[in-house]
């Protein structure tokens, strides 16, 4: 590809903006769930699957580099006006150049590239968790509103060790996500010669 085959063109960044939003949609449908203590560790599972159909079918249209770096940095902008601070912008950044160079070394056609490209992709779900186990105090301080048993429930379930758990879920889910989205939108691959 020559450097102007390679430039982000009107046509790829409209679908950037549309499987972003997407995506964004069904994570905030999910992320309601949040507000039932037990759902917030899930956000990890459910979150990488359920977006797994939308994102494989946006790697599809994907063939060009930045593409996906371009869909992590909208994620992370929108976790930042969300009010989700900072650090899944950061995640969303290194997330985002990871699935980037993983698809790329599959020439944007490899099915089983794909399916890690998007389990990479997901781990900057795991930004949103940061807050929880950097500060720990300050997290709860701003959910005094929540009620003290929301906080209890949350503090039993999210002890420091499951920061690790949780990353692995992230990228574990995501490429459970992958293969499922892959499986339906199996014609879809075909027609875009992703074999």
């Amino acid at each position: 590809m020559s450097k102007t085959e390679n430039k982000l063109k009107g046509r790829d960044l409209i679908n950037v903006g549309i499987y972003s939003a997407i995506y964004f949609v069904i994570l905030m449908a999910v992320a309601m769930l949040g507000m039932i203590p037990i759902f917030l560790p899930l956000l990890s599972v459910i979150v990488p699957i359920l977006g797994g159909i939308p994102f494989m079918l946006f790697l599809t249209k994907v063939k060009k580099p930045g593409m996906i770096f371009v869909m992590a940095m909208i994620m992370g902008i929108m976790m930042l006006l969300t009010g989700m601070g900072p650090w899944p912008l950061l995640t969303c950044a290194v997330a985002g150049i990871l699935a980037e160079l993983c698809y790329r070394s599959g020439d944007y056609k490899s099915a089983k590239k794909a399916v890690v490209t998007y389990g990479l992709f997901s781990l900057w779900i795991w930004g949103n968790y940061l807050p929880l186990f950097t500060d720990y105090e300050g997290y709860f301080a701003q959910r005094q509103s929540y009620g003290q048993e929301y906080i209890n429930a949350v503090q039993r379930l999210m002890p420091l060790w499951m920061a690790p758990v949780l990353l692995i879920a992230c990228f574990g889910c995501g490429v459970i996500g992958g293969m499922l989205g892959r499986a339906l939108l199996r014609k879809h691959f075909a027609k875009a010669g992703i074999a």
